[in-house]
This record gives structure tokens, sequence and C-alpha cells, in this order.
């Protein structure tokens, strides 16, 4: 673990194997990329209406009537992407949310952030809704580069949908 980030690189070199190892772990506890998906969704659903561009001397503005319709939908997608992260168990609840805010946000946000919070909300709500927890019984993956792969049975999940 670091215990001093501000300490010689070597030091922080020779920590970060182990950091990875613990992110990795982390990572694979909870809906990860569902949470990054759906955070990244709502930053272009919050900028664009509120920038304030400059195209060659002429100032664009996006700044409409929809601005707090974007700053609704732009921070709850920024809040179920920290919950999926933060709360596992919530998933289905979040991957729904997240999945109604992204097509509410086409018409309502400037095209839902010029296409780019949409997309990523529906790819985001979607790995939420479909995302699994892994079982008690699955043994860890081995880390890269051991040489050995681990062949495991497939197992029946209907049970859990």
């Amino acid at each position: 673990m670091i215990t001093n980030p501000f300490a010689r690189p070597g030091e922080l070199l020779a920590a970060a194997p182990e950091f990875r190892r613990g992110f990795r772990t982390w990572r694979g506890e909870r809906p990860f990329w569902a949470g990054l998906f759906t955070f990244t969704a709502g930053l272009p659903i919050l900028y664009w209406p509120f920038a304030k561009l400059d195209l060659g001397g002429i100032p664009l503005a996006l700044s409409t009537t929809s601005g707090a319709g974007s700053l609704v939908i732009g921070t709850l997608l920024l809040v179920l992407g920290i919950a999926l992260c933060c709360r596992p168990h919530l998933r289905v609840f979040a991957g729904i949310a997240t999945l109604l805010l992204a097509v509410i946000s086409f018409p309502v946000a400037n095209f839902g952030g010029l296409f780019l919070g949409v997309a990523s909300g529906l790819i985001g709500g979607s790995l939420a809704c479909a995302w699994l927890p892994p079982t008690a019984g699955e043994p860890p993956t081995p880390p890269s580069g051991s040489g050995t792969k681990a062949v495991v049975a497939p197992e029946d999940r209907s049970a859990d949908c």
C-alpha cells in the first residue's frame, strides 16, 4: 500500500504492482465499467448547454431553456455513476434510471450532449443491468504473466435472472 505519495519515484514504482492488484480485485467486485460509462454520460450533457464557444470570432452559445434540464439530468447521471461503483447492489435501479435519463436527455439537453451523452448513457445503463456479481465459489483470476490458464467449467446462472 502506498503510505507516502510524495516518496521517491523508486518507492512508488515498487508499490505499483500491489496497488494495481488491489484495484483489479476491487474493480471485479462491482460494475466498474457501467459506472464509468454512466459518469462520462453526464459530463457532455452538463458541458454543452453552459459552454461559451468562439467559432472564428463569432460567439456560439448553446445555452437554451434546456439548461435547467441539462443540469438535473447531468448531475443525476454523475451521481448514478458514482453509486454504481460504491453500491453495486443498486445496479438494476441505477441501470434503468441511467437508460431513462439518457433517452430523456436527447430531446431535453441539446441532443443528449451532442449524442455523446446518449451513447455513453445507453452503454452504461445496459452494462449495469447486465452485470452479475461474482459468486462465492468463483476462483480469482490468475495474475497476468503467471503462464498458467485456469479452466473453469461454465455454470448455470439462469436461476439468477
